[in-house]
């Protein structure tokens, strides 16, 4: 409360803010409560301490009221609370993005270790707790080993199976490494599942069929002996929809982590600890002064929170790196678990795996890539030389997809490859890297947060 017994503006504060100024105030959280909720709570809280303080002044001898009358300003006390809060916080953030490999690297390592220690015991101790399901799984593991292993008339049909069951695990767990928020994320769909449809869809068009000889595809395409005469791009999509689907699937895994977090925090009663939140709501009391970034954050954030499923699906159907947000955003606001994964499902293994390959197979179709090389020349000064190895590059491609299995190929690789293989070594090492530093980062978080929650323990006692 203020001196004129007006409570302060608790709308422009963030969720965490609020829930801690409560604590504060010795006000007990029962389940999980909406911002809404808890501004309703401290205005409460704010009239119940106003009628106290004038009882309290009715009681007091004259000298002791004093000039400003003896009413304590709560509201000038519960805004430095909310401001240090906020600022230490932000102290917090500050230092967390300092503990990086190349500027604290023994610190870096340390709670690197520490963090590894704690999630593997997590992990272990989830394991334990579902022993009956893992040991169901390991039996059956076990009874797949066998069957393998077993001669039969079946081995053809295992072989099979095996192949596939492979294939789709490869392409689900790089689709998993993409989105599941390790470190800085590793772009898969650049890196392997582009540079695959691209390679498929030159090869058909050179082959005119996809009925590539097995093996060596896909290891490596080879033309096989019997060629049509037109290659469509449905049969291009065909070809690879397998593939880009479980691509598609294993993004949609990863994308569960946040969910869950955030489901467990609300259903637990604890706060939210997580920044993209904080940022939301200060991204709200500035509406007028935001980027086309930060607008999309809020879009995002009020599209799934107000839609459902279908805003679910629609930001899971484009590319969108801010996705993350719809899965806290879900998680929080106990959204079903099928309603946000069918939704991210679809979205992501269905409609968006299907616009991204549609966008290479076209891309990459034997006229446009002809094309695209033929205006390299035009660019100054280095266009003549740049097109002729992306000219020879491709040369050696189509003579590679008429090599017949067992004959001798020319042993000199194109330096196009050779960068191609450098960028890909450089991202994965990045990758690994960033998986250091933010676990690194997770357990300095995982301090504060104990640091503080002490610290209230203190100040309740």
């Amino acid at each position: 409360m203020s001196n004129s017994g007006v409570s302060p503006d608790y709308s422009t504060y963030t969720v965490a803010d609020l829930k801690q100024e409560l604590k504060n105030r010795g006000v007990q959280l029962k389940g999980s409560k909406l911002k809404v909720d808890l501004i309703k709570l401290l205005k409460e809280s704010d009239r119940t301490q106003e009628s106290g303080v004038v009882q309290r002044k009715a009681a007091l001898p004259a000298e002791d009221i004093g000039l400003n009358g003896g009413a304590v300003s709560f509201a000038a006390n519960n805004d430095l609370d909310l401001t240090r809060h906020h600022k230490q916080r932000m102290e917090e953030k500050t230092e967390r993005e300092t503990i990086v490999l190349w500027r604290k690297p023994i610190t870096t390592i340390h709670y690197f270790s520490l963090e590894s220690v704690i999630l593997l015991k997590d992990y272990a101790v989830s394991l334990w707790k579902h022993r009956i399901l893992v040991a169901v799984c390991l039996l059956t593991f076990l009874g797949f080993v066998a069957v393998y292993n077993i001669e039969g008339s079946h081995q053809p049909h295992v072989t099979s199976i095996e192949k596939t069951v492979l294939w789709c695990l490869y392409w689900v767990g790089l689709g998993i490494l993409s989105s599941v928020g390790l470190g800085t994320g590793l772009h898969t769909f650049v890196l392997y599942l582009g540079p695959h449809i691209a390679a498929v869809t030159l090869a058909a068009f050179e082959c005119m069929s996809v009925d590539f000889p097995e093996p060596p595809y896909p290891d490596s395409i080879i033309c096989p002996d019997e060629v049509g005469d037109t290659m469509s791009l449905w049969t291009i999509m065909s070809k690879v929809r397998l593939e880009a689907m479980m691509w598609g699937a294993g993004t949609a895994i990863g994308e569960l982590p946040p969910y869950f977090m955030a489901r467990a925090a609300r259903l637990s009663g604890r706060d939210v600890d997580d920044e993209d939140f904080d940022e939301l709501e200060d991204l709200r009391k500035h509406p007028k002064d935001l980027n086309v970034l930060d607008r999309a954050k809020l879009g995002v954030h009020d599209l799934v929170q107000r839609v459902g499923f279908f805003g679910i699906l629609a930001c899971a159907s484009i590319p969108n790196p801010l996705f993350d947000l719809a899965g806290i955003t879900c998680g929080h606001f106990l959204v079903k678990f099928w309603t946000f994964f069918g939704a991210t499902l679809i979205g992501k293994a269905i409609i968006k795996m299907h616009i991204q390959k549609l966008f290479v197979i076209f891309v990459f179709s034997e006229h446009h890539v002809e094309q695209l090389i033929s205006l390299i020349k035009y660019i100054p000064y280095f266009g003549p030389s740049l097109q002729a190895p992306f000219k020879e590059y491709l040369n050696v491609q189509k003579t590679k997809l008429h090599h017949k299995p067992g004959a001798p190929t020319e042993g000199d690789a194109s330096w196009l490859s050779w960068v191609f293989e450098k960028v890909i070594i450089i991202m994965v090492a990045y990758f690994l890297l960033s998986i250091v530093n933010s676990t690194a980062q997770a357990y300095h978080k995982r301090l504060n947060q104990r640091k503080r929650e002490q610290k209230e323990k203190l100040s309740t006692d």
